[in-house]
């Protein structure tokens, strides 16, 4: 049994990987032509009707105790909160960035799980970890910072999207709901769906008379995979890891990202990029397991 959970937690954290590798290039070719406001609205629209198909095909209600409706409230506070400022910021940012500022979840998820969930996060090992993690994000990505005017702001709002994601993720762990992770993302996007029909219809573009295949189809995938894929299998591992173990995620998907537009599309994997890379592998190590190593040298001494 054991190993059998093991496993499934182990196919999600690579789905997740895989997902949010391919999310922030395909949230700019969604709203290509129809507005980034469009895009996410049909996205969110898509995942919550699926979503509540499959909670009651699979467990006939949705649970509405008190605590599961605070449980669906924090889940929309990333999916509402820090969705929208994405999407509003990637009209300024490459798709590389937006994964390098979402390199800083690590940091940000462990201060929020040492403070509210007494998680040990905060070690010398673990910033560290974190740390060389962003810097080899950065380093990665430096020969495509190409900032525009707008840029500063597109990054303030990616940042926010940061440090809500953060929230939510430890506050759905400190409430401790034992909801299913289907649930826990159904009663997250209906929560949140209204709020995204409110931003439409208040600020959206008209859409064009004929629309682009390609950001139709990145709806589609973004609506499938990414809300309802994607986010059942990270509450999935919320609800079996460590917040700021889950929160490792995003050290990791730039470098899948990387590796997939050099198989896939023959895009250029210069000495700059491994360089990045090996920074992500030593902070994922040094999280990991830097407390051991630390012990261990304490013990030799």
């Amino acid at each position: 049994m054991k190993n059998q959970q093991a496993l499934t937690v182990a196919l999600a954290f690579i789905t997740v990987v895989f997902i949010w590798s391919t999310t922030p290039l395909t949230i700019k070719w969604s709203a290509e032509g129809v507005g980034f406001i469009s895009a996410i609205t049909g996205r969110m629209l898509i995942g919550a009707v699926l979503a509540t198909a499959l909670t009651f095909i699979r467990f006939n209600k949705l649970a509405l105790s008190a605590k599961a409706i605070y449980v669906y409230f924090a889940a929309a506070l990333a999916i509402f909160g820090a969705m929208m400022p994405v999407y509003w910021g990637a009209q300024y940012l490459s798709s590389g960035l937006i994964s390098v500022v979402f390199g800083l979840t690590p940091i940000f998820t462990a201060f929020f799980a040492t403070s509210l969930l007494q998680e040990n996060s905060l070690t010398i090992t673990k910033m560290a970890g974190a740390l060389s993690g962003v810097a080899g994000l950065l380093v990665i990505f430096s020969e495509q910072l190409n900032l525009g005017e707008n840029a500063l702001m597109g990054l303030s709002a990616v940042l926010l999207s940061v440090i809500l994601h953060s929230m939510s993720a430890v506050w759905i762990k400190r409430i401790d709901a034992r909801l299913p992770a289907l649930m826990v993302t159904t009663g997250g996007l209906l929560f949140s769906l209204p709020l995204f029909l409110l931003v439409y219809i208040l600020f959206a573009e008209p859409l064009p008379v004929q629309l682009p295949m390609r950001s139709i189809w990145s709806i589609v995938y973004l609506g499938v995979m990414g809300s309802i894929v994607g986010f059942v299998s990270y509450y999935y591992l919320l609800s079996h890891l460590q917040a700021s173990t889950v929160a490792l995620i995003t050290l990791m998907t730039p470098v899948v990202a990387l590796l997939l537009g050099y198989t896939l599309n023959n895009e250029d994997l210069t000495g700059t990029i491994w360089l990045g890379t090996s920074l992500v592998l030593l902070g994922l190590m040094l999280h990991q397991w830097g407390g051991i190593l630390s012990k261990y040298l304490c013990r030799e001494k």
